[in-house]
């Protein structure tokens, strides 16, 4: 057991060597990381390259149609001249400007839903960082808690063996020490797995430009000011990424019922010919109809119509959605932080002088060791709801910024 307790320590010796080499990082320079690294922003954003080449594509006046054909003339009669036959055809259609109207608008307006969408999918992006950045630092703060309790055990281990050698404590205090002392160190290790894992799920959400070994400057206790709330809800009604997005899904949704309106119009083209033949040669131009007689297109107005209310339904529900999880959010920011004001002003030190109290007691055979164990306990549990709190307390400020959704994730 003494062997295992300064292998840990020595492990810690070598992994705090190793992190005085390690590259620092605050949260502001793994967001800047992420959004300038990440393969799936950059995914995101090309998606928003492609709704701008449609809109191109929808300005694009239709192409020109050339028809060309050649056969061979006979003469039917004795009057007539046989010899080669020609025909040549060119057909314009014309772009209506109804159509051409509703149709650019109908991109134009995915352009708009695709820029929105890169944003949600940046904020959400950020969310999911922050979230990984402040789990990094819960689990280091459990490290650290879980290493000072495994050292504290071991002291109180190595005195109650000298007492018991001495014949000042019975042998049964020993044993519940060194089942104690056990189970701190494995609690150490387990707090040392968590804080690996947590430093590989945040290196998968900034991208492979983090490094392995890295190091956070931050500690949990530093989470941001809070914006007050009218603020954060006006901001959000003109500026959130979701709304946004549900507004030009609504404008590409009537643009479009427009456009298959239009379509029910006939169609117009210009069309120039000629002919020749042996004995004449004929020029022609004239307009081309397509009449609507068959196809009235009521199953793709009423496609049209449908989507239009399917996304006006949408935005009232991400609109009523948004201001409920803000409100949820914000009321969770309150909870969170009167936890840790009461932790921090009077639990945890409370427990703290509870714990050195009886610590001092066992010193002078005032008190058993059982009641040294209890006291640490409490004191043990207090730090961990602490550490909660903290983690709750920044889990609410992530939420709350996720909704308000800052271009680039600026906190002004």
């Amino acid at each position: 057991m003494i062997r295992l307790h300064k292998i840990a320590f020595l492990g810690l010796g070598l992994s705090a060597t190793l992190a005085f080499a390690q590259p620092e990082f605050d949260l502001p320079t793994l967001e800047s990381l992420a959004m300038s690294s990440s393969r799936s922003v950059q995914a995101a954003r090309e998606q928003v390259n492609a709704a701008r080449y449609a809109v191109d594509g929808a300005a694009a006046f239709p192409n020109p149609e050339l028809e060309y054909l050649s056969g061979t003339a006979r003469a039917r009669g004795p009057a007539g001249n046989p010899g080669d036959a020609r025909s040549v055809a060119l057909t314009q259609p014309i772009d209506l400007p109804w159509r051409r109207s509703a149709r650019i608008g109908a991109a134009e307006a995915g352009l708009d839903a695709a820029v929105a969408g890169s944003r949600m999918f940046e904020a959400d992006l950020l969310a999911r960082l922050r979230l990984r950045y402040f789990d990094v630092l819960r689990r280091e703060a459990e490290l650290k808690n879980a290493r000072e309790d495994a050292a504290l055990m071991e002291g109180v281990r190595s005195r109650i063996a000298l007492r018991v050698q001495t014949g000042e404590a019975a042998r049964f205090e020993l044993i519940k020490s060194e089942a104690e002392t056990l189970n701190a160190q494995k609690t150490a290790q387990a707090a040392g797995f968590r804080v690996e894992q947590a430093r590989t799920l945040l290196r998968q959400v900034v991208g492979a430009a983090l490094p392995a070994e890295f190091k956070l400057t931050s500690r949990l206790r530093d989470v941001p000011a809070l914006i007050p709330l009218d603020s954060v809800r006006q901001q959000m009604d003109g500026g959130s990424p979701d709304l946004a997005r549900s507004r030009a899904e609504v404008v590409r949704a009537e643009r479009q019922l427009a456009l298959e309106r239009a379509q029910r119009w006939p169609g117009l083209a210009l069309k120039a010919g000629m002919d020749e033949d042996p004995d004449t040669r004929v020029s022609k131009l004239g307009l081309v109809v397509s009449i609507p007689l068959w196809d009235r297109r009521s199953g793709p107005v009423g496609e049209a119509a449908a989507q239009l209310a399917r996304a006006k339904n949408e935005l009232e529900a991400q609109q009523f959605s948004l201001s409920q999880g803000l409100e949820i959010a914000y009321q969770q920011y309150e909870i969170a932080l009167t936890q840790v004001t009461a932790l921090e002003s009077g639990i945890v030190r409370q427990s703290e002088a509870a714990l050195k109290v009886a610590e001092a007691a066992y010193r002078f055979g005032e008190r058993g060791f059982l009641e040294v164990l209890d006291a640490q306990r409490v004191f043990r549990a207090a730090r961990a709801e602490l550490i909660a709190a903290r983690y709750e307390l920044a889990a609410a400020w992530v939420d709350i910024e996720r909704l308000r959704a800052a271009p680039g994730g600026n906190k002004e």
